[in-house]
């Protein structure tokens, strides 16, 4: 098949795009290379997509005028996977108007090369942080989601929103996808995981946000990837709902259009997820106890069991292994041997 795979310079839309070039799939990978980190990891991973076979990539913002129309001209996708977005609680504080741009903007750019070329399917990321400070003991897709408490998490529930509008008026088959904590290879410098590592092995501190009470449903990347191809077949269809026992379906009743938690269900103590990583380092942290950041949220925790009723899988890599992958790709990429992190 014919895919258009947005924010394939990023974490999860590289991982995303290689998995569908090594199944034998065509992609097309559109990415900005926004400077909000180190852009050369963002040209490695682009560079290492460029060797694969059935690969173009395309560098062009989402919110130019037509960058989309003229990426896909001549060979319109079967399916549109759409991944790039400003991403981070925290940084949404700080630069307000690039979620706007990235996260609204651009996806009704997306939305719009939908409504003209009409994928037989559109798949784009949405966020655990839509929960908000939910006290439910796990986070179903049809839970009330309409009090975010970041500026990040309310624009990715408005691009839900926009979205459902958009499956509902021009019969866009959509699915939204709730990503919970995705960690691994190749990973953003910005997350949590990165900077532990980076400032253990260099004798530095970590600062421990919430006074280290947050617990968070970690996904790893290759499972995310396993769910996101196998949703790709799994196209909704108004009044077609699953009906199985313990599972309610998100499926809208006016729109072919459903939200799917990506996550394997098991929650972590920020504390043991820095024993882990201790462990595995075989060195102790140096912890600065900070209190909770504003737009945090204290605890994040799935239900797969929408996402297994539909694709028959659910994320079942332990933390400790997803950890070790990670730790032995940050060892060999990026920390050179006089100990210090080099540049991505």
């Amino acid at each position: 098949m014919r895919f258009l795979v947005t924010g394939t310079a990023g974490f999860i839309g590289f991982h995303v795009a290689r998995r569908l070039l090594r199944d034998g799939h065509s992609v097309v990978g559109f990415d900005g290379i926004t400077p909000y980190y180190d852009v050369r990891l963002k040209r490695r991973r682009h560079a290492t997509l460029n060797q694969m076979p059935g690969f173009a990539a395309v560098e062009a913002m989402l919110e130019t005028p037509d960058a989309l129309i003229e990426a896909v001209d001549g060979r319109n996708p079967d399916v549109v996977i759409h991944l790039a977005a400003q991403a981070g609680v925290r940084h949404s504080i700080e630069d307000p108007e690039s979620y706007v741009s990235a996260n609204l903007v651009g996806l009704l750019k997306v939305l719009e090369l939908c409504r003209a070329v009409q994928p037989k399917h559109l798949v784009f990321s949405s966020t655990s942080s839509v929960y908000g400070m939910s006290p439910k003991s796990e986070f179903v897709e049809t839970d009330v989601t309409d009090r975010p408490v970041s500026l990040y998490a309310a624009t990715k529930k408005s691009g839900e929103v926009m979205a459902h509008s958009y499956a509902h008026l021009f019969g866009i088959p959509t699915t939204a996808c709730r990503f919970f904590t995705v960690y691994g290879p190749s990973g953003r410098p910005d997350m949590s995981l990165f900077k532990f590592v980076r400032a253990i092995l260099n004798d530095e501190p970590i600062d421990v946000f919430g006074e280290g009470k947050h617990e968070r449903d970690f996904t790893y990347i290759d499972d995310l990837v396993e769910a996101i191809v196998r949703l790709v077949g799994c196209i909704p269809e108004t009044g077609n709902p699953v009906v199985e026992a313990d599972v309610t379906d998100s499926l809208s009743a006016v729109a072919p259009y459903r939200e799917v938690n990506i996550a394997g269900g098991k929650t972590v103590g920020l504390m043991r997820y820095i024993e882990l990583i201790e462990e595995i380092l075989g060195r102790k942290a140096r912890l600065n106890m900070l209190p909770m950041q504003p737009g945090d949220v204290v605890r994040t925790t799935a239900s797969p069991a929408l996402l297994k009723a539909l694709t028959g899988y659910q994320p079942d890599t332990d933390i400790r292994t997803g950890l070790e992958k990670f730790i032995a790709w940050y060892l060999s990429e990026i920390h050179d041997a006089s100990g210090r992190g080099v540049p991505a």
